[in-house]
């Protein structure tokens, strides 16, 4: 019988949490830490992250987490300020044993506390450094439920120098148009941040959104917070911004375009597919293993944007699930 014990994250745990997280957790990444997390305002969320402890000061997993009103309904979900969050678990205690005790008492304890839901969206498998098939079994076994939104990747162990070879023949000719047209790629100065900003803000307005992020958060991100984790790439035709990437390296694991935007008059130019073939090259020629699209998915993945997702395709990719999983309490 293992014992553990269960308490919420508090500030002066900073440390030891990041630690957890980037060095001993099989799939813990910098956006479970709380240096990325915190970046937040702290009144934008309600944070309850939990940590479990093994023995007196040993942590077993922790869970970013914050509370929500979800159909009425007191939820734990997984911090609203992470692209995921996820249960995650020293990698030396990832067996039958200590998932599944885990599990049993997170579930105990968020309903002791009058939790009535619990929403867990787990890091997805190209970012964990074991397979997660141990913890979605034991989320199975106890009667979760499970929706997936689909990723696009590429694993660029595949590819071979000239990654336009393994593009579809439409993205092969829409890319040399765009070479043709005279667009040139290259890295954002911090004082182009702005420029993809008002670009990105320029393609959400037209669904009528917003970035999740401000452009002080975006900066501060870069120029502070994660300084060799974010970066921005763009293309431009002369000196006009025309497309354009926020990007996050995942050590050398996964290059993952976080943002992706382009000036909808300049399209004619083929300027995504210049930004996208250019981002391709570049992961590969940096030595990642994979190369990260994001998802295509709407509507907690049961709508698929057929459009976006094909366009990805034409590059090559194959596929991934992002997995969250529900329980009512």
């Amino acid at each position: 019988m293992v014992t553990l014990r269960i308490e919420k994250y508090q500030d002066k745990l900073e440390t030891a949490w990041d630690n957890f997280i980037l060095s001993k957790a099989y799939n813990g990444t910098f956006l479970q830490t709380r240096n990325f997390l915190n970046y937040h305002p702290k009144d934008r969320f309600e944070d309850y992250s939990l940590i479990i402890y093994k023995g007196v000061s040993d942590i077993l997993a922790v869970i970013p987490g914050c509370i929500q009103k979800k159909d009425e309904k007191k939820a734990f979900v997984s911090h609203p300020g992470s692209t995921f969050g996820g249960i995650l678990v020293h990698r030396q205690f990832y067996n039958l044993e200590h998932v599944e005790a885990v599990l049993e008492m997170v579930e105990k304890y968020l309903k002791e506390n009058e939790f009535q839901q619990i929403i867990i969206k787990q890091p997805s498998q190209i970012f964990s450094k074991r397979s997660n098939d141990l913890i979605e079994y034991f989320f199975f076994q106890r009667q979760w439920k499970r929706y997936s939104e689909l990723s696009f990747v590429i694993d660029l162990s595949e590819y071979l120098e000239d990654v336009t070879v393994y593009f579809s023949a439409r993205r092969r000719r829409d890319y040399k148009y765009s070479e043709k047209n005279g667009l040139r790629f290259r890295k954002l100065e911090d004082n182009e941040i702005g420029s993809f900003y008002k670009l990105l803000c320029e393609n959400l307005e037209k669904f009528g959104a917003v970035p999740v992020h401000t452009l002080k958060e975006l900066e501060e991100l870069k120029k502070h917070r994660l300084k060799e984790i974010v970066e921005f790439y763009g293309s431009f035709t002369e000196e006009k911004l025309v497309a354009a990437s926020m990007v996050f390296y995942f050590e050398k694991d996964v290059f993952h375009t976080q943002y992706l935007a382009a000036d909808q008059q300049s399209l004619k130019l083929y300027s995504n597919n210049h930004l996208d073939t250019h981002l391709i090259r570049t992961a590969k020629e940096m030595g990642f293993h994979f190369f990260s699209f994001g998802i295509s998915t709407e509507e907690h993945g049961s709508k698929l944007n057929r459009q976006l997702a094909g366009f990805k395709e034409g590059f090559g990719t194959s596929y991934s699930n992002n997995k969250t999983w529900w329980k009512e309490l």
